[in-house]
Parts: C-alpha cells; sequence; structure tokens
C-alpha cells in the first residue's frame, strides 16, 4: 500500500511539473541565466548540457508556472549578453523522456554527493577565452591581482575554455577586470561573469578541481576507556603434608 502511495504521489508531482531550457553560446553566460533563472521562481537547477561548438544548455525543474517564469528570465539575461540560442518549456514530461536523458540521475547525484568544497559561499568570477593560452594568462593575471583561488576550467568546444575563481566580491571584481585585459592581450576573450551570492543549487553545478573538494568525515567522538587490569599472578600454595605437624596432648 505505501509503495502504492508514493508511486501515485510521484506520478501527481510529474503531472504537474515541467522542465525548462535556455541555451547561450557561452559558459559565463550559462552559469549567469542559470542564476538569474534561480532567483527568479521557485526552481531547481538540474545541471548544464554542453554539446561542442560552444553551446550550453541550462536545465531547470519545477512547478509549470515556476517554469515559464524561469525560463523568461533566464531568455532575456541571456539576450543581455548577447549569447541567447533557444529556449524552451515542456510541460508534464512524459518519463521516457527523463529516463534517457540526464535529467533526474544527475539530479540525484547533485543532492547526494558526500563532499563539499572549501570555496563555498564566495563569489563566482568567470573568464572565458577563445584558446589556451589566453585563459591561463587570465587565470594568472587573477591570481596575481587580488586574493582569489582558481577554483577550476571548463573546456565548451570551439576554442572556447573558461577560468573559474573564487573569492569575496570585491577582490573577484578586481581579479576579473584584471584577467579580461590580459586575455585581450594575448588572444581573445569571449564574455565574462562576476556572481555575487551564488545560491547553494548554483554552487553544486559549478566545476570545482579536486585539491578544493573535502570528504565529509564521520564525527569521532572520545572514548574514556579505563586501562586494562593486568592479569593477577598465580600463587602455588605447599602441599600441607609435607609440613611437620605438632599436636598438643590434652591434658
Amino acid at each position: 500500500m505505501d509503495a502504492y502511495n508514493a508511486q501515485t504521489s510521484r506520478q501527481n508531482i510529474l503531472r504537474d511539473s515541467a522542465l525548462g531550457l535556455v541555451s547561450t553560446r557561452s559558459f559565463p553566460a550559462i552559469v549567469g541565466t542559470a542564476d538569474m533563472m534561480l532567483k527568479s521562481a521557485g526552481v531547481h537547477l538540474v545541471g548544464y548540457e554542453k554539446i561542442g561548438s560552444g553551446h550550453c544548455t541550462a536545465i531547470v525543474r519545477g512547478a509549470i508556472a515556476d517554469v515559464r517564469l524561469a525560463v523568461e528570465a533566464g531568455e532575456q539575461t541571456a539576450k543581455q549578453f548577447d549569447q541567447f540560442v533557444s529556449s524552451l518549456v515542456i510541460p508534464r514530461p512524459f518519463p521516457n523522456l527523463e529516463v534517457v536523458l540526464p535529467i533526474n540521475s544527475r539530479l540525484s547525484a547533485i543532492t547526494e554527493d558526500g563532499t563539499y568544497s572549501r570555496l563555498s559561499n564566495q563569489a563566482v568570477g568567470l573568464v572565458e577565452t577563445r584558446g589556451f593560452p589566453a585563459m591561463v594568462g587570465a587565470a594568472d593575471a587573477m591570481l596575481k591581482a587580488a586574493d582569489v583561488q582558481l577554483a577550476a576550467y571548463e573546456k565548451i568546444g570551439s576554442g572556447l575554455c573558461t577560468a573559474i575563481i573564487r573569492g569575496s566580491v570585491a577582490n573577484v571584481a578586481v581579479a576579473v577586470e584584471a584577467g579580461m585585459y590580459e586575455a585581450e592581450r594575448i588572444g581573445e576573450l569571449n564574455a565574462v561573469m562576476v556572481i555575487p551570492r551564488p545560491l547553494d543549487e548554483l554552487e553544486q553545478t559549478l566545476p570545482v578541481a579536486n585539491c578544493w573538494l573535502e570528504q565529509r568525515q564521520p564525527v569521532r567522538l572520545p572514548l574514556n576507556i579505563k586501562e586494562p587490569v593486568a592479569e593477577a599472578e598465580l600463587l602455588q600454595l605447599p602441599d600441607l603434608s609435607t609440613l611437620p605437624v605438632k599436636i598438643q596432648e590434652e591434658s
């Protein structure tokens, strides 16, 4: 009976939910678009799909009305960056669509991840270049310009790669500006983005280098164990029959 109720509840949730997709031609643009989608409506960010040639798609899930509102906000944001490609809202997607596409499995992996980053709750800066040398030079300039940490880098095809830094809002802003100038000096700058206060769901979808990830460890409480008592030595008693016995006669 419980299994039937759980299945019925899941079917009701799927019947009233929707998928929203917004595609851009830049990784910084898709991260900024996803940030705006999360902050404009009550949706969940499933993750990103990168299909090459610089095309990235943010996928969100939620109630139909929320998803429509989030996709509209994401589309407007992507157009402001001049990186918009397309958008889509799918009300009540069929289960077969979810099985084939990396939607539910990716959402489960995000929520069940046992690791966390020491860079969480910090501002995010992204500098995207066309060409790896320009990205490395921009990353070096950003690290030298302000107190920031290089969290990871992302490749999306067509020679586009993005350096991702973390730090305080002021330091990230200074570092990104320095990275922009260095990228333009070396090669081609494609896009930049600064996200002051990323939400937790956005945090979980951003790439982070393994050196910044920590495995959650169980709490180990000290145990008050008494020192073991030394085993007592056995003493051998003398044989009483061999001892002289003096018997006092009765008077």
